[in-house]
């Protein structure tokens, strides 16, 4: 089924969802950084193949620093300690990859077992996933090549944010054909399989961004057009909470996590938007505006170094 929203079509989904810097990502792979952002592709006028790059450790404006294979939209972002994937969108099953040690276009590097607009993004230690209707895509970061069906979710549905802990990936949100969701899933890094259903956000939402601290799950604005910041726990399942707002309310942003702060970059309000928003996870609160991406554009891809 296709679904047309405002000049982006969604195949069957949606969601949406560094180079350069000194040192690698802590923790469990590239789900947290501590030099830079990247927001690729999405769409501005038309689809768009650009990457940008902005800093986590001070606040101002991204550059341009490379170019996806295609341009693209709706498309999910990964990344490991090393490079910064972007994955699906309406380039199909595409999988791109680009280096964070410098600056330089992505290579195509693998395909998806199924290429849809608007799947989450998650990333462990070792592999990328990629996670839309009811499946669960994993490709491997030590070795370039194509993604195996490793589980499905436990909701068939698109347009939800991902969250990466240590030990887990999570899909929140999201909508079928029929209606938008609440679910927060939850499924293993250490053995391919199904999620289950863990929790729920507070509003059921779809279109919206997905940040990780070490130890909770966020997710940011989103369609019905909100500026809301949900958490919820990674050490314990339980359903989220109301912590923030975003500067302005828009969807299909990307999501970027640093050691410190979240970061919801792009999207719409319906207008596209290049804001490049910030909050702190140490304690609950709004966003502030630190800074703007090199061009307005919504149905974007989020990675981090």
């Amino acid at each position: 089924m296709a679904m047309q929203i405002s000049g982006v079509t969604i195949q069957g989904g949606m969601n949406i969802l560094p180079a350069g810097g000194s040192s690698p990502s802590p923790g469990g792979g590239g789900f947290q950084g501590s030099n830079y952002g990247f927001t690729s592709g999405g769409y501005a006028t038309s689809g768009s193949n650009v990457i940008d790059k902005f800093s986590f450790t001070s606040d101002g404006n991204a550059t341009d620093v490379g170019d996806l294979t295609v341009s693209r939209n709706s498309l999910s972002g990964q990344s490991s300690d090393a490079s910064g994937y972007s994955s699906g969108g309406d380039a199909a099953g595409t999988i791109d990859k680009f280096a964070f040690s410098s600056d330089g276009n992505a290579t195509d590097v693998g395909d998806l077992t199924i290429g849809e607009q608007g799947a989450a993004g998650q990333s462990s230690s070792t592999s990328g996933y990629y996670s839309i209707s009811n499946t669960i895509d994993k490709f491997s970061f030590s070795s370039d090549g194509n993604a195996t069906d490793v589980g499905n979710l436990a909701v068939d549905r698109y347009g939800s944010s991902g969250q990466s802990s240590d030990a887990s990936g999570y899909s929140s949100g999201g909508i079928s054909p029929s209606a938008p969701f609440n679910n927060i899933d939850k499924f293993p890094f250490a053995s391919d399989g199904n999620a289950t259903d863990v929790g729920d956000l507070t509003q059921s939402i779809y279109y919206v961004a997905g940040q990780s601290s070490s130890a909770s799950g966020y997710s940011s604005g989103g369609s019905p057009i909100t500026n809301t910041i949900e958490k919820f726990s990674f050490s314990s399942d339980g359903n989220a909470t109301d912590v923030g707002d975003l500067s302005q309310a828009r969807r299909l942003a990307a999501g970027q996590s640093s050691t410190a702060s979240g970061y919801n970059s792009g999207g719409a309000t319906p207008s596209n938007v290049n804001t490049i928003d910030k909050f702190p996870f140490a304690s609950d609160g709004n966003a502030t505006d630190v800074g703007d991406l090199t061009e307005a554009r919504r149905g974007v891809a989020g990675q981090q170094y």
